[in-house]
């Protein structure tokens, strides 16, 4: 009965939105309010409908309903509560399902809390949400139907697949989910904008606090996806360069752009065409993204579904929401003709050039994750992409991006003079490249990514304290703290995010220039030495967990006589799902991790171990936490939080004819 109604509120959360994407837009272009007023109360019972729903697939899993198809082919009664929870979005039809619940979560959330929005723009943002939804619901209820009922339920499960029976992955698709659709309002207003006719600063006031969102929301969701690789895969690295890990990085760098872009629009009027056509793009990306994982068309590891039907329906909604979107840009161009003039050296510059090494950045990614396709198509011959071509292309914009951020935090907006900004950020920069010089001489004959990422990390953590500084202005040590404590949170989140960027390119530099591997095959009780631990093979015993049987080592690790760490590294199998995983042992430290897995048997009565030596490991997810803290400070800056003043600025600006 619960699952009945699950499947009755889904559809009527269809009906609702049908409904929530017409009156309102109608209303908006007649003027007639009665009918715009229809958005916020079809936007809260869309969401109330659609949680319903998802609530009611949960409580199936929960309980190990196997009359429902997707539990017999997601679940098993053996598995934790925590995986029975996480089996729910664990799978193309549940996602879908999660996909759509924070869909009209964004949606609701813009009613409930856009009282500052005019409401022909609240109505017509809100309609493009709803459209959004529509598309999704139709998705999911014609193609992927979460509630299919078997007539002959058998006894158990099929199990989860074992890979996401973690509790990174367990959390990394909602937090993902939350980035990916949270850019949908970030298109919605850019939309409702382009059929309203008018961009101005108010506009980019409102849209900045959501694309922050989501920006904040994909830096976490991508982090534990890393953090999971790098533990759970057992090849010790933290990016593969995998087509879904892209499809998550692509909406992340367009996301960036777009914030920094948005600033320009208001706080000078410029840039107007290139912010609208970012927004569309950011979502643009999310989509591309959810065909990817969902089509088959690319192989990869994180893949939920492969079903070119679906992909084709995707790709459908993709066309005509993308498509729909540029078009209406295109014939709009009139009404986003910029405002403010800047000089070449100003801050609006420094946000252009920004703005270009990102959306470029993405443009590697995405050519490098959608060629083999492409040649596939074209030229019929089978191609791979991997690391050594996105490290090669996509590095260096990246560098050239830390390069320029310090400098452009600090110039004044309109024009600016590089030597006075300079000022000060020379003692930093020289204080960087001794910092760099060190390294380099310490490594002797190491690469030279470890030294380059001492400048870098040192260049913006510096360049954000810098920043700081200089907005305290003159007069005493008291005075000057006093100032800095009463700066907008924005300003401290810029700073606090611009140097957790520093701190995670560090990281991966560090470890990638530095790291030990040691491949080996070592028996019972014996010892071996790597970067100056020596590691012991104390025991190898086979055990049984709560839903799969595992061989587990016992591993000891040792330091100039000093005992360090007894790691457990393990090799499982999911007798259910016929299907083994490799979970290393891992000992985290600050300045390093030891890593140690455990493989097969060998024919001589040894087991194939490997162990790797990770100095500042942790440094990359680190860096990841200090720039979602940025943005959540950014966040919770009144002025972006509540868009004070939005309304009054809105009032007075004319809308293009």
């Amino acid at each position: 009965m619960i699952v009945e109604l699950g499947h009755f509120t889904l559809i009527l959360a269809f009906a609702v939105a049908i409904v929530q994407a017409v009156i309102p837009l109608i209303g908006a272009q007649k003027g007639w309010r009665g009918w715009m007023a229809v958005a916020e109360p079809a936007a809260t019972a869309q969401f109330l409908l659609t949680a319903l729903s998802f609530l009611a697939l949960t409580y199936a899993f929960v309980t190990s309903d196997f009359s429902l198809r997707l539990v017999v082919l997601n679940s098993h009664t053996d598995k934790p509560m925590l995986y029975k929870i996480s089996g729910v979005w664990g799978n193309h039809e549940g996602s879908m399902l999660l996909w759509v619940l924070i869909l009209t979560l964004f949606g609701a959330c813009a009613a409930w809390f856009g009282q500052n929005l005019p409401p022909a723009l609240r109505a017509r943002v809100l309609a493009v949400q709803s459209a959004i939804a529509v598309a999704f619901f139709a998705f999911i209820l014609f193609t992927s139907n979460p509630f299919l009922r078997l007539e002959i339920p058998p006894m158990n499960g099929e199990d989860l697949n074992p890979l996401l029976q973690d509790p990174g992955l367990a959390f990394h698709p909602p937090f993902l989910y939350l980035g990916y659709v949270g850019l949908s309002m970030a298109f919605s207003f850019a939309v409702a904008a382009l059929i309203e006719g008018r961009v101005d600063a108010a506009w980019a006031r409102w849209v900045r606090p959501w694309t922050l969102a989501a920006w904040v929301f994909l830096t976490i969701g991508i982090a534990l996806g890393s953090w999971w690789a790098y533990y759970e895969l057992g090849w010790g690295g933290f990016w593969f360069w995998d087509p879904v890990e892209n499809a998550s990085f692509m909406p992340w760098l367009i996301a960036a752009a777009l914030l920094h872009s948005a600033i320009v629009v208001e706080k000078r009027e410029a840039l107007k065409a290139w912010t609208i056509l970012l927004a569309i793009l950011a979502f643009g990306f999310s989509l591309i993204g959810t065909f990817i994982v969902r089509s088959g068309v690319l192989t990869s590891v994180h893949a939920f579904a492969n079903d070119p039907e679906r992909g084709v329906f995707i790709l459908i909604i993709l066309a005509v929401f993308v498509g729909g979107a540029l078009t209406l840009y295109a014939a709009r161009a009139g009404a986003m003709e910029a405002k403010g003039v800047f000089a070449l050296v100003s801050r609006e510059t420094a946000l252009v050039l920004n703005n270009i090494l990102l959306a470029v950045s993405a443009l590697v990614v995405f050519a490098g994750t959608i060629w083999p396709l492409v040649a596939e198509l074209a030229f019929d011959r089978k191609l791979s992409v991997g690391a050594p071509f996105f490290e090669v292309a996509f590095t260096p914009f990246f560098v050239a991006l830390a390069a320029i951020l310090p400098i452009g935090a600090i110039l004044p907006w309109k024009r600016a003079s590089l030597s006075r900004a300079m000022q000060q950020l020379w003692g930093v920069l020289v204080f960087a490249i001794a910092c760099g010089a060190l390294v380099w001489s310490i490594q002797t004959g190491r690469s030279v990514l470890a030294p380059v990422g001492m400048v870098l990390v040192v260049w913006l953590i510096g360049g954000a304290v810098a920043d700081l500084y200089t907005r305290t202005g003159r007069g005493k040590w008291s005075s000057k703290l006093r100032r800095l404590r009463n700066l907008p949170r924005a300003d401290w989140g810029k700073s606090v995010a611009h140097a957790g960027l520093g701190v995670t390119i560090f990281g991966i530099s560090a470890m990638l220039a530095w790291q030990i591997e040691d491949i080996r095959v070592a028996k019972v009780g014996e010892s071996f030495e790597v970067g100056g631990y020596e590691i012991t093979l104390a025991d190898v015993s086979r055990q049984q967990g709560p839903n799969y049987n595992t061989t587990v080592a016992e591993m000891r690790v040792a330091r100039n006589g000093r005992d360090v760490a007894v790691l457990h590294p393990e090799k499982r199998v999911y007798p259910v799902a016929q299907m083994p995983t490799t979970e290393a042992a891992i000992d985290n430290g600050i300045f390093r991790d030891i890593y140690v897995v455990i493989g097969d048997p060998q024919a001589d009565g040894g087991w194939a171990v490997r162990t790797y030596i990770k100095p500042f490991a942790n440094w990359i997810w680190a860096g990841a936490i200090i720039m979602a803290l940025g943005g959540v400070l950014s966040l919770s800056d009144r002025r972006y939080r509540v868009a004070a003043g939005a309304r009054k600025a809105a009032a007075g600006a004319v809308p293009a004819e």
